[in-house]
């Protein structure tokens, strides 16, 4: 029995000592990085497109439309850098989940918080150049008729939905929690999803809420790297 005891205790420990150790793939980290790279880009390239923002053209449905054709560049990099963003943030998702797993306590709710912040930012994103194919088209293609109210939509959908990075601010609050009531990540990345994530969270609850895209994108290129290299140097000193 004591034999059984003491195989059972090591066993434990061993179990103990491999769910602290933070993974060796950090892949998914730097996905996180560059996808907060893809957030800061489209949500630049959005904010240069005012056609429906700039006083000369509120209200005129056609001058929008031809203001737009001014804008395709940044249409297509908006286009780019958001839907490159959604799929780079699935990837994020599942590695932060599988990460803040390893180390939070047992059944939870936090990696399955942070990474559903993360899904609720992927969509919006998504959903952000949902019409940016559409409208490319139809102010590069004569032949391809547009509806220049059409165009007023697109021109505020796309000042707008790109912004809303609310979920990035409740990921960077799970972070918050798991890091520095749990140590299941570093530290420093605690206050940062505190900080950052807090600010995010709020504003996007708030009217202002698309001031999220302002913080949000900065904030996963952040954790992302943070979760690169901080837990390698944390690993190292351990």
């Amino acid at each position: 029995m004591t034999t059984i005891a003491s195989s059972t205790a090591h066993e434990e420990l061993d179990a103990r000592r491999r769910r602290v150790s933070p993974t060796s793939s950090r892949g998914w980290a730097f996905v996180g990085a560059a996808a907060g790279i893809a957030g800061v880009v489209g949500i630049q390239a959005s904010l240069q497109i005012d056609a429906v923002y700039n006083k000369k053209y509120a209200g005129d449905a056609d001058l929008i439309l031809d203001r737009l054709g001014d804008y395709v560049p940044q249409l297509l990099i908006l286009h780019f850098a958001m839907t490159g963003a959604a799929i780079m943030l699935l990837i994020f998702a599942a590695g932060l989940r599988r990460r803040l797993r390893a180390q939070a306590p047992a059944g939870s709710l936090l990696p399955d918080v942070a990474a559903g912040g993360l899904l609720l930012t992927a969509v919006a994103t998504l959903m952000g150049a949902g019409f940016t194919t559409e409208i490319v088209f139809a102010l590069t293609d004569d032949t391809v008729a547009i509806d220049p109210e059409f165009a007023a939509v697109v021109g505020h959908w796309i000042g707008t939905i790109p912004w809303l990075w609310v979920g990035a601010g409740l990921t960077g609050v799970a972070v918050a929690v798991g890091a520095l009531r749990h140590a299941a990540a570093p530290r420093w990345l605690g206050w940062v999803g505190a900080v950052f994530g807090g600010i995010t969270l709020l504003v996007g609850l708030s009217p202002l809420q698309y001031m999220a895209g302002f913080t949000g994108p900065v904030l996963i290129l952040v954790l992302g790297l943070g979760f690169a290299f901080g837990d390698r140097r944390q690993r190292a000193g351990s």
